[in-house]
């Protein structure tokens, strides 16, 4: 048996060359948690194009969390206020025979005209936004519950700050005291 140098050299530098590319793919991991966790450095959120590399890329991430959340407030409230707009155009229409049909500031048609008689639907265009605006509602709502879905601590304080300045931002609003005074917590629960 002829024991030759070529052979354990080669066969260390593989070696080496393999556990260098080895450390190379450890630093570009994921880490996939789907336990509750804190970690920061090397996460992942919703693909591999999201990876955390830094911790200022986690806080920046934390930060985007919190806005997307306060986005899908304001949409939430986007789509009430859409729709009041249409009540008040619709009362406007038919109740008033000489009203315009634009929004009056001073809500005097109302009071001038009464309650509507009938329901109303919207039109095709009135109804296509509303289906947009859910929709956007929807996808946001979606998003931000698979971000939920990793577990990480951090994301979930984030979504929580971001419901909490979301609600205070876009639901200041005036309080109906009618008697038909149904609110929902969430959109999908009610």
């Amino acid at each position: 048996m002829d024991m030759d140098m070529g052979t354990p050299t080669s066969t260390a530098a593989a070696a080496t060359a393999t556990s260098e590319a080895a450390s190379m793919d450890m630093d570009t991991v994921c880490k996939i948690d789907m336990l509750w966790n804190w970690t920061t450095i090397d996460s992942c959120f919703i693909s591999r194009s999201w990876h955390i590399t830094s911790t200022g890329m986690f806080i920046g991430s934390c930060f985007a969390v919190v806005f997307l959340v306060v986005a899908l407030e304001a949409l939430r409230r986007g789509a009430r206020e859409f729709d009041r707009f249409l009540v008040r155009q619709a009362r406007a229409v038919k109740n008033c025979p000489g009203a315009s049909s634009e929004y009056d500031k001073n809500d005097t048609n109302e009071a001038r005209c009464g309650p509507p008689t009938k329901p109303t639907r919207p039109n095709l265009w009135q109804q296509l936004v509303r289906a947009l605006l859910h929709c956007a509602q929807f996808t946001v709502a979606y998003f931000i519950m698979l971000l939920a879905m990793y577990f990480n601590g951090y994301i979930i304080i984030s979504i929580i700050v971001g419901a909490f300045l979301g609600s205070f931002i876009c639901s200041w609003e005036a309080i109906s005291l009618g008697s038909d005074d149904k609110r929902e917590a969430t959109l999908c629960c009610g």
